[in-house]
């Protein structure tokens, strides 16, 4: 039986993609989120996860204001990073896990969930930066992925509330995947940002600290607020909270430790954040 060995958070900012292709890791800016990675690594060569389930949001590469799926689940062969207009580098292309994907999506359904499936999908930054970072300086991916796009973009937005059932309705449907792989679920973005407007560079540290406080031991804490709250509490992007959530549903709903945390503010106008969890005791699927 598969395998849930934990579950890896982090932040996708597009400029985290320059510094890593300029190599300004150990840059004064740089240096206090590169040096919460390497935990990060020392945590994945341990548990050797052969499968990743992303949660992440598309920034317009498959869908736009005027085709915005509130979950999207990817069942292709193959992922392709695309230029996006940020001026960074095309990433490797991603091995795409298709008989998970389906298992997955056909629970879901059944679950009465509507999502999207994607059997062509491009992923950009959100999932990209996120492998950059947690597997530096390989020559291919070392896992599959079945990705999932959440609409934190276009209004109405789905609520926390539903995307922790998104996760918990995913774990489900692991318990009765009958592969032996050793799986490895990732949630990326924010933490709290917002990009334009008014509060163009708000950061809020004291929610980001409720957030991470929350989501190894009562994840259900995060659901208290309304989706027009959290963008008060985060900010207009800082709402990609929700990914995390949703993969924190994906972990179970039994307490999980928390391995690693690295919190550093700023990351170009955003509180950027990392975060290792485990189950309790590990789960088999």
């Amino acid at each position: 039986m598969a395998e849930i060995v934990g579950a890896y958070f982090t932040s996708h900012v597009p400029a985290i993609g320059g510094a890593i292709h300029k190599g300004l890791q150990q840059d004064p800016y740089w240096k206090p989120f590169f040096d919460g990675f390497d935990k990060v690594h020392e945590w994945l060569a341990q548990v050797k996860p052969d499968v990743a389930i992303v949660f992440n949001n598309d920034h317009g590469l498959n869908f736009f204001l005027d085709k915005m799926p509130t979950f999207a689940v990817g069942a292709a062969h193959e992922y392709h990073n695309a230029d996006e207009g940020w001026g960074l580098p095309l990433y490797k292309s991603f091995q795409g896990h298709t008989e998970l994907s389906w298992h997955l999506i056909e629970h879901l359904v059944e679950s009465e969930f509507d999502v999207t499936t994607c059997q062509k999908m491009l992923v950009d930054h959100a999932l990209s930066i996120p492998f950059e970072l947690a597997w530096p300086d390989v020559d291919a991916w070392p896992v599959k992925i079945v990705p999932f796009a959440i609409n934190t973009v276009q209004h109405p937005l789905p609520s926390a509330k539903r995307c922790l059932a998104l996760g918990r309705a995913v774990h489900e449907a692991l318990k009765t995947w009958q592969g032996d792989e050793r799986i490895v679920i990732i949630g990326t973005g924010g933490l709290s940002h917002q990009l334009d407007g008014e509060r163009a560079g708000f950061i809020n540290a004291e929610y980001d600290k409720f957030c991470l406080d929350n989501l190894s031991k009562d994840p259900d804490a995060l659901t208290q607020h309304s989706i027009h709250e959290m963008v008060r509490l985060s900010g207009t992007q800082g709402v990609e909270i929700l990914n995390w959530i949703a993969a924190r549903g994906a972990l179970g709903e039994a307490a999980a430790s928390e391995i690693h945390r690295n919190y550093h503010i700023p990351i170009s106008n955003t509180a950027a954040a990392t975060l290792l969890l485990e189950p309790d005791a590990l789960v088999g699927a």
